[in-house]
């Protein structure tokens, strides 16, 4: 039984490796990404806002773009600035604030023409153990998801669809979105959350980036690691 756990953990993981690597000319998709703030600079998050649970003061960013994977996606414009985003906020005993930036994005991204908002910034303050996805649900309804628990719109953004494809090669010119499943690269970097209802709602963890992936991973190197320990 152990070796058919450590085997299927390995197999789960090379998977998940091999997916990562991806054709040259990747399919793009329009999705939301997701970034921590970290020194007044973005990095992707290797964790999904279902899970994360940022501490008081920190940043999390939300930005609609277009891309293959997380060398390609933009950014969040605004800077990761905690105290210029709660400093009218104070502080609460048994609750901690989550500066929240949401970028929506270019008209260039923008799906079939609908306008983006102007980026925004919003401080959360919430319970002590709150996921980052509970902090964008208190400030930043309606939210949408759909029926695997994957972020489509966040302040009613976009109107519909969600991670659609994205026509033309990854250096060509971005046309407009077709209803196509994501590729399995493009999957990698949206891990998936649970909402807690099954589908759309205004509340819920989002689709994370990376999280997922990065996840199964570390699970397939400890069974190995594991199984060698054993044998030595």
């Amino acid at each position: 039984m152990r070796r058919t756990r450590i085997a299927g953990a390995v197999l789960l993981a090379g998977t998940v490796t091999g997916l990562a690597a991806g054709p040259a000319q990747a399919q793009e998709y329009r999705y939301w990404s997701f970034w921590d703030g970290k020194g007044g600079s973005w990095a992707y998050a290797t964790e999904g806002p279902a899970t994360q649970r940022p501490a008081d003061g920190a940043v999390e960013g939300f930005r609609f773009t277009v891309g293959a994977d997380s060398a390609g996606a933009g950014k969040p414009r605004p800077a990761a600035d905690f105290d210029a985003i709660c400093r009218d906020t104070p502080a609460k005993d048994g609750r901690k604030r989550i500066g929240l930036v949401l970028d929506f994005g270019t008209a260039a991204d923008a799906p079939g023409g609908e306008p983006p908002p102007k980026a925004r910034t919003e401080c959360a303050q919430v319970p002590e153990d709150a996921s980052a996805g509970e902090a964008l649900a208190a400030v930043a309804r309606p939210l949408r998801y759909d029926a695997n628990a994957l972020l489509c719109a966040i302040g009613g953004y976009p109107k519909a669809g969600c991670a659609e494809a994205v026509n033309g090669s990854k250096d060509g010119a971005k046309g407009s979105g077709s209803s196509a499943a994501p590729s399995a690269g493009a999957a990698e970097d949206r891990a998936d959350g649970n909402d807690g209802g099954g589908g759309s709602g205004d509340g819920g963890p989002s689709a994370g980036l990376l999280g997922g992936a990065a996840a199964v991973v570390a699970l397939g190197a400890a069974a190995v690691w594991q199984a060698r320990r054993r044998r030595g």
